[in-house]
Parts: C-alpha cells; sequence; structure tokens
C-alpha cells in the first residue's frame, strides 16, 4: 500500500506492505534508500513488512533497468537525507559519488554490495563465441550482477541486518530473528540449486542473449556460452556468433536456450533455425534488473525470482 507523509528534511514516498511482527513506534521515522529490488526486497524481510520504524524507499523501479537508470531530483533528495543508502557499487552507480558529497545527511550509512563483496568480486568474462569486439578497454569492467548469487545473499543480508540494528537499537533482537529466518530460506534455497546441479546430465548452458548471471553459474560450477558479456549494450548478434552458438548446440546435444530479455526472442530464434533439429526450448532466467510495481503485487520477490530460476535450469540441464 503506498501512502504519501511530509518529513521536516524532504518529502519520502515509503512503500509499505502488509506484514505480521509488531515493531516498537517512534515519533519520527529513518529512511532508507535502495535503489535497486533485490536490496529493497531483502530490507523488506529485516525489517518486517508492517514496519513503523523506517521509511523504505526503491529508487529503480516501474520496469526501469539498472543500466539504464538516470536519478530523478526527487531521487537524489531522498538520497541527500537518508539515514542508510544501499546501491550496487558498479558502473551504472557512477552517479552515486556526486550524489553523496552533496548529501545533507553527514551520518549517513553508506552500503554498497559490491564493497561488501570485495573478495567476491568477478571480471565480467569474454567466452568463446561471443560477438568479437573492435577494441579492447584497457581497463576491466567488473560484474555488477552480485544479487544473482545466493552466497553473495548471504553475506550482504548479514551485513545490512547489523546496520540496521545500528540504527535502530530498541528493536534489533526482531531483525535479528527476521534475519535468521530469512537467511535459513536463503540457504536452503541455495542447497536445492546443488542438488539439482548435483544429479545434472548437462553442465552447459546457451544464452542467446546476454549474460548477467557469471556468479550463479560460477557458484555451482556451471559452463555457459552466451551471445554477448554481462549486460552489453549490443542487441545485434553477428553471423559468427549466431553460428557458433548453434553448432554448440549441435555439439553438445542441448535440449535448451536461454534468454533474459523476454521481449526480443529475435536471437534465440535465428540460433534455433541454424541448429539441426531445431527443437529447442527457449527458456527465460530472471535477472531482478527490471521490476515492476505489478508483479509485486501479484507476489514477486527476490525468493520467488531465484525459485523460478532454479526451476529453469532443472529444465535444461536434467534432460
Amino acid at each position: 500500500m503506498n501512502r504519501l507523509f511530509k518529513c521536516i528534511v524532504v518529502l519520502l514516498c515509503g512503500v509499505l506492505l502488509t506484514g505480521c511482527i509488531p515493531i516498537t513506534q517512534k515519533s519520527s521515522k529513518k529512511s532508507i534508500v535502495c535503489t535497486t529490488y533485490a536490496q529493497y526486497n531483502w530490507i523488506q524481510e529485516i525489517i518486517g513488512y508492517d514496519n513503523s520504524v523506517f521509511d523504505l524507499t526503491l529508487l529503480i523501479k516501474d520496469g526501469t533497468d539498472l543500466h539504464s537508470y538516470q536519478p530523478t531530483i526527487q531521487d537524489l533528495a531522498k538520497v541527500s537525507s537518508a539515514d542508510m543508502f544501499v546501491y550496487v557499487g558498479g558502473e551504472s552507480d557512477q552517479w552515486v559519488s556526486d550524489a553523496l558529497k552533496e548529501a545533507k545527511n553527514k551520518k549517513m550509512i553508506v552500503v554498497s554490495m559490491m564493497s561488501v563483496l570485495k573478495n567476491r568480486i568477478k571480471e565480467e568474462e569474454h567466452v568463446e563465441g561471443m560477438k568479437e569486439d573492435h577494441e579492447e578497454d584497457d581497463e576491466s569492467e567488473y560484474d555488477e550482477h552480485v544479487w544473482l548469487s545466493l552466497i553473495n545473499a548471504h553475506e550482504v543480508i548479514r551485513y545490512l541486518s547489523k546496520e540496521i540494528q545500528k540504527l535502530d537499537e530498541v528493536n534489533k533482537d526482531i531483525y535479528e530473528e527476521n534475519t535468521k529466518c530469512y537467511l535459513n530460506n536463503i540457504d536452503d534455497l541455495n542447497h536445492q540449486y546443488q542438488q539439482v546441479i548435483k544429479n545434472a546430465s548437462t553442465k552447459t548452458l546457451l544464452f542467446a542473449d546476454r549474460f548477467p548471471f557469471r556468479y550463479l553459474l560460477d557458484d555451482y560450477h556451471l559452463k555457459y556460452y552466451a551471445a554477448f558479456p554481462g549486460c552489453s549494450a549490443d542487441v545485434e548478434a553477428s553471423f559468427y556468433t549466431i553460428t557458433f552458438l548453434a553448432n554448440k548446440i549441435d555439439e553438445l546435444k542441448l535440449t535448451s536456450i536461454f534468454i533474459i530479455d523476454q521481449t526480443n526472442l529475435k536471437i534465440a530464434q535465428t540460433v534455433k533455425d541454424n541448429t539441426q533439429k531445431k527443437n529447442q526450448k527457449i527458456l527465460y532466467l530472471d535477472s531482478l534488473q527490471s521490476v515492476n510495481d505489478k508483479k509485486i503485487k501479484n507476489g514477486y520477490s527476490y525468493l520467488s525470482a531465484m525459485k523460478h530460476n532454479l526451476k529453469m535450469l532443472r529444465e535444461a540441464i536434467n534432460e
């Protein structure tokens, strides 16, 4: 349920959902601002969906993609006065540095997911078959899609919980209990992934699309081929890439082709049409990069997205 209210420092629009854990009421709410849905949903689980202490705001919403997001003046105002600000910390967040320099709240707790996960951050890969670059950058680009690893999620959720408990020590025991319950669900799903991969008949996936799933696949030692690295801006695959991917499907006898963008089947269909059997299923993996309000109202969550991804993996690798 959306509720518009006035704060002394800045107008904030908090998105609060109905829950069941009571929280001690305070005279004024503390503000937590998140850039992406995964971190937003993690914090909902930590503080409880009916929390009356915190005003939780999601900046990148209404189906906007992380890589194309540009903050509005209203977004920057929310960040400026936040008590806690959570962002990814990669190339797409270059605007954050200037926003924090101008922040009104100098005591703000700032959490960069990639900084929390510094020992697990990976560079983007360019694997065989991807569209060739005419120029190679001297500087390495790091993969931003850290939330797609349940192991990473566990670490960041644990960290966020500790920071939130500093902001509201009165209710820290509730937050700690919520965190333990949620992490149990995260770890249980991770175990389910391990079991599915353990019994897999093939351990190679093929993406006729961009590839933001390196953290997920690396967790379970899966190989992959893809049309483009990371979240490349390319939309047209070369003849070489199409032919290479189609030949790999034939060579490895793969029965599925993965996409991450449900609106663009062109490359996947072209790859399929160039295989020998031309009967592969086109399956969708959710990168949680573009989430709209309608999906959330219909029960969408980080766990539901990752369960969907497990279902798709099971269908592709256990045939």
